[in-house]
């Protein structure tokens, strides 16, 4: 892979400077003014996408954890690679990549290595570009990326980070794809990512994908007066408005 930020690379380079500065800048625009979720809400959310995630994985010969080597591209403060550790595996088996410093030194304090047992190690948690990743060819067993994809409006950067995921990858490992597979009219900072745009970007790759995420409007107003109803709907998957998916090699 040509590296973006050699002589050769023509105005690559300068490309993806203007884009990660724009990532940058839209990471700081929602921590200002984009509000968080209740914690009803969040655990309805994060509920169904374990389950969603777990069965996957499970299909895909990826269960049980323990002694995989597990990678978060664009971690952000660490709470995938929680739940991930929370899910079987060993801490010191898990590693992350963040562009906002701020937040990989969140993951990092997050998963510290505190005690003895599953914890005692210390997870591998960077600040950097997610289109060079500094760990060597074949490195990890699972490698997810979760929203941050479909947070890269420039086409030239995403394949280059879809290169670098799918570099580091073992070769009977899996890659974790869960993001928006509607786009957003209102928020013109995230492009869309289904299967058609997976498969371009994971050329070659055998693809199984769900529908999963009941849409947050409609989430929010009937997590409030009925849990079992927003769950009908959520099995439904109708008004899903993310993709759940499993890459690997053929």
């Amino acid at each position: 892979m040509e590296d973006p930020l050699s002589p050769d690379a023509g105005d690559a380079a300068p490309a993806d400077a203007r884009e990660l500065e724009r990532i940058r800048s839209e990471y700081e625009r929602r921590r200002r003014e984009v509000p968080g979720e209740d914690a009803r809400m969040r655990r309805f959310l994060r509920e169904w996408r374990e389950r969603a995630l777990l069965a996957e994985l499970r299909r895909a010969g990826s269960l049980p954890l323990s002694g995989r080597r597990i990678l978060d591209v664009g971690c952000g403060g660490g709470q995938w690679l929680v739940d991930f550790e929370a899910w079987g595996a060993r801490r010191a088996d898990l590693a992350g990549i963040e562009l906002d410093p701020e937040r990989a030194a969140q993951a990092r304090e997050r998963l510290a290595p505190t005690g003895a047992g599953p914890s005692a190690g210390e997870a591998d948690v960077r600040a950097g570009n997610a289109g060079e990743l500094p760990w060597p060819d074949g490195s990890f067993d699972v490698v997810l990326q979760a929203t941050m994809l479909s947070s890269i409006l420039d086409q030239g950067v995403r394949r280059r980070v879809a290169g670098e995921m799918s570099r580091v990858l073992a070769p009977s490992g899996t890659i974790v794809s869960y993001d928006m597979r509607i786009g957003n009219p209102r928020n013109p900072h995230v492009r869309r990512l289904g299967k058609r745009e997976l498969g371009d970007l994971f050329d070659g790759f055998a693809i199984r994908s769900r529908r999963v995420t009941l849409a947050v409007p409609v989430s929010r107003r009937l997590v409030r007066r009925s849990w079992s109803a927003a769950s009908l709907l959520e099995r439904a998957r109708f008004l899903d408005t993310h993709l759940l998916a499993i890459i690997r090699r053929p």
